[in-house]
């Protein structure tokens, strides 16, 4: 079994401003350093805060994993690490949990935080690598990283022994690899280079063992193997001595049932998202069919069978996927079979992580950090680099960590470490425990109330730890009572408040570095009174009216009024001149509404407010409407009759009589019954607020629809109202028209597939009722939509210019109908889904985009769609791996 990851992933450092969560490492592998080349030095100067508030160590940059080639000229390792803080943090590193001396071995040297190793050699370097950041605030350590060296040695010159077998039978020859590390590619040389030994039915070379496997030998193979190993990291090659392979003369192999002498582990482990490889090859004559099966439900979609069938590759391995898995071996002799079983483990990964925090001494601190992975994640904690322990006051359990009465030496740097044996990750914060005698951000103020209405006086001085607070009132201490209250928040508060509670009130806050007290004079004035008149009034539209406002108050406030109609504030200055506010004297306010209109009516408010009170007084103002024309002749004697015209047709009407002389006007009658006029013919022509093409359909036959302004039913003039959609074809004579029956009817849209995107259409709309049709409106042309972009992008090109960015450039697709008004960019890590990566769209019809924010050491898989209102479509993908400076060649 192979379980390799098809990129390199890294957990990338994540920079915080106050807060900071520490990332993890693994056991998996990583690029080389002849490839990697970790980053350039860089100064810690460039991430220096211009604040002056101090804060501990956070980590910019952590050390990757990494393997450094034996084989390269330059025997230099660096070990990058940088951290921000103030003061600026210095730095030592780890390996395997000890100091490494940078002073005492001259191999070791540190310019700003990066551990240069020089002469870098297995036997004393190998192993992992913390660094450690410190300042006065404390101290954090980076996630430890592997080092490791790629060689390859040669294999023994000892000559090999011939193979003798019988034609028709099966043979295994032995590789027996060199020392090496990391892992190496197996082949198989026949008689001479550069003859390779093709892998087919009958033949396997396993990338296990490296052993090259026959399962029925045939005189074409007889000659001269040997083996070939190749270094994935330094590409070194190295051949063994040749194994002769013969055939004995003392007859032929009849027919055997398969034996499998190839076969993956009975247990094989695999790290989530990467790609598991099983192999089973079986010897036999005929040669054996190899067929697979999962135990327990279907072998995954995803899953590929390579080399004849002999591996079974499962690509970004998920949990899902575990299981027992059989290969079956058959031929006409019989059949065989293994099985074994696949578990899928994953790394550590936060839920939930510590934040920054500020308290006062005293104080319990209560952190909970939470991580999922298979194995479930065991929790450790350090403070300030260095382990912590449960004692009397610290509480350690399941990721949690309470520390009861917090002194001032509790301060500093504390990590949570998540961790199952396939790796760890952390999270860092800063625990500040502030100490400070008591502030009050306010001067003594005064504080005006009325009798009868409760009053609170506050108290909240800044300090650490909390103060002790006490309250007096002229010099003699407040005690609680029925009346007065010390709230939990060190407010005062009295109630039903009188003359007798006024003076001053003094709060006093005190704790062991000091105290500071706040004083409030208190002054309890009489209620405010407000009346406004006339309460109700009933007025016709064109008369004048005047609402006033009296107050009465201490005459020692300030009193200022605020108009309100319908409970909203009357801005006089934007009503056409029909509003003017007068104030007559101090506690007096008019409000004149001249040439009243319908919209005037409502509810009218005047508050009036001072620095101790605010009344709220309301008035109701009804405005009649004169919706009917009475005879223009001047009307004697005892008339009883009158004629009303120019009224709508369909409409109901109510009608009051008002009796005039020479004196003046009575009041009106009460109204009449309702009375509807008869139905008329439409006489104009209805009005739309849109013409639109029918963008934002999902097909080009949704040709258009209209919005008409709603008509109101008293311009209806009858029942039956619709309306009548007439169109055409430019160019063309007949009109079609299509009925809308429904007046309440807002949209109308027109299907037809036979016309191309883009068409333009001839569109007018009229009106109808039960006595008629109505004229139509003015002729307006529109077009049909235009239909979905029919071809991709092409020539996507996309390159990684630094650790987190990729610059994706493509070329747009031949114009014509639906061409697109922009273009989408998705971008996804490959042992993802497409549907849970990163989209971002350009603006207009720009064609090169740069993705930021990606993790790097991470192979992506990159889209570029052409979108416009109808739909989305056209997708071409390429493929970019991404190192954090070291850029590996681009796959489309």
């Amino acid at each position: 079994m192979k379980a390799d990851s098809s990129s390199s992933s890294s957990l990338n450092s994540r920079m915080r401003l106050r807060n900071n969560h520490g990332v993890g490492s693994s056991s998996q592998d990583w690029p080389p350093f002849s490839r990697h080349r970790f980053s350039a030095l860089s100064s810690q100067e460039d991430y220096r805060s211009e604040e002056s508030e101090e804060f501990g160590p956070v980590f910019i940059q952590e050390p990757d994993d990494g393997i450094f080639s034996l084989d390269s000229d330059d025997k230099k390792v660096i070990m990058n690490c940088e951290a921000r803080g103030n003061p600026v943090p210095t730095y030592s590193w780890l390996i395997n949990g000890t100091v490494v001396d940078t002073e005492a071995d001259f191999r070791y040297s540190l310019i700003a935080g990066n551990l240069i190793i020089h002469n870098a050699s297995e036997a004393i370097d190998y192993g992992r690598y913390q660094c450690r950041a410190e300042n006065s605030i404390g101290t954090v350590l980076s996630r430890d990283a592997l080092l490791q060296f790629a060689y390859l040695g040669a294999f023994s010159g000892r000559a090999r022994g011939a193979v003798s077998v019988r034609e028709g039978q099966g043979v295994v020859l032995m590789c027996a690899p060199p020392p090496h590390s990391p892992e190496i590619i197996y082949s198989w040389v026949f008689n001479e280079l550069p003859s390779f030994v093709a892998e087919d039915s009958r033949r396997f070379i396993s990338q296990e063992t490296g052993n090259l496997y026959i399962s029925k030998v045939q005189p074409s193979d007889v000659g001269s193997y040997v083996c070939q190993v190749k270094n994935t990291v330094t590409n070194a090659r190295v051949l063994s001595p040749p194994t002769p392979l013969a055939l004995k003369t003392d007859g032929v192999m009849g027919e055997y049932e398969p034996k499998i002498e190839a076969h993956f582990p009975q247990t094989v482990l695999a790290a989530k998202g990467v790609t598991v490889r099983l192999e089973c090859f079986a010897l036999g004559n005929p040669v054996p069919t190899i067929t697979w099966r999962k135990m327990s439900g279907n072998i995954p979609k995803k899953a590929r069978l390579r080399k004849s069938q002999a591996v079974l590759e499962i690509p970004n391995i998920q949990l899902e996927d575990s299981g027992s898995y059989e290969c079956k071996a058959e031929n006409t002799r019989g059949g065989t079979a293994f099985r074994g079983h696949l578990q899928v483990y994953t790394l550590p990964q936060w839920i939930s992580m510590i934040n920054d925090t500020q308290l006062d001494s005293g104080e319990q601190l209560h952190w909970e950090c939470r991580a999922t992975g298979k194995p479930r994640p065991t929790y450790r904690w350090l403070r300030n680099g260095e382990p912590l322990n449960s004692q009397s006051r610290v509480e350690m359990m399941n990721g949690e960590l309470i520390i009861h009465r917090l002194q001032q030496a509790d301060s500093g740097m504390y990590q949570c470490i998540a961790e199952n044996k396939y790796g760890a990750i952390y999270s860092s914060a800063e625990l500040k425990i502030l100490a400070s005698a008591p502030v009050f951000s306010t001067n003594p103020f005064r504080l005006i109330a009325t009798v009868g209405k409760d009053v609170s006086l506050e108290c909240r001085p800044r300090a650490s730890p909390k103060p002790r607070i006490s309250w007096r009132k002229n010099d003699r201490r407040v005690h609680a009572s029925r009346r007065i209250m010390l709230l939990r928040n060190n407010t005062l508060r009295i109630i039903n408040s009188s003359r007798s509670d006024e003076g001053s009130y003094v709060c006093r806050a005190e704790n062991q570095f000091g105290s500071a007290e706040l004083t409030t004079v208190l002054l309890v004035k009489e209620p405010m009174r407000v009346e406004l008149s006339p309460i109700r009034v009933e007025v016709t539209v064109g008369e004048s009216v005047v609402l006033s406002c009296k107050v009465t108050h201490d005459p020692s406030l300030d009193v200022s009024f605020l108009w309100l109609l319908n409970n909203q504030p009357l801005n006089t200055q934007q009503e056409g001149g029909h509003f003017e506010y007068i104030q007559t004297q101090s506690s007096t306010a008019d409000l004149m509404i001249r040439s009243i209109l319908l919209k005037h009516a409502g509810k009218y408010g005047c508050r009036a407010q001072t620095s101790a009170d605010s009344v709220l007084a309301e008035a109701e103002l009804l405005v009649r409407g004169e919706y009917a024309k009475t005879n223009p002749e001047p009307v004697t004697g005892n008339m009883e009759s009158a004629m009303a015209v120019e009224l709508n047709p369909w409409v109901e009407y109510e009608f009051r009589v008002v009796a005039t002389n020479g004196i003046g006007t009575g009041d009106p009658s009460a109204s009449s019954r309702a009375v509807r006029t008869k139905e008329a013919g439409i006489c104009h022509c209805v009005t739309f607020k849109h013409y639109l093409p029918g963008n934002g359909s999902r097909a080009h036959n949704n040709l258009f629809f209209f919005r008409p302004q709603p008509v109101s039913e008293e311009f209806q003039n009858g029942e039956g109202f619709g309306y009548i959609v007439a169109f055409r074809a430019n160019g063309t004579r007949g009109w079609k028209e299509k009925m809308v029956t429904s007046a309440d009817s807002t949209t109308y849209k027109y299907r037809d597939e036979t016309f191309p995107p883009l068409t333009p259409f001839e569109v007018r709309v009229g009106v109808y009722n039960n006595k008629g049709d109505g004229p139509f409106s003015e002729v307006v042309t529109v077009f049909s939509a235009e239909g979905e972009p029919r071809e991709p992008p092409s020539e996507v090109q996309a390159f990684a210019i630094s650790s987190s960015e990729i610059k994706v450039m493509w070329k747009p697709p031949n114009p014509g109908p639906g061409r697109p008004q922009g273009y989408e960019v998705s971008s996804w890590k490959d042992m993802e889904q497409e549907e849970m990566g990163k989209k971002k769209r350009t603006k207009g019809n720009e064609t090169t985009m740069l993705l930021t924010g990606l993790d790097g050491n991470t192979q992506y898989l990159i889209s570029v769609k052409g979108f416009n209102s109808v739909v989305q479509r056209g997708i071409h993908k390429t493929l970019a791996v991404l190192y954090p400076v070291y850029l590996d060649q681009l796959l489309h």
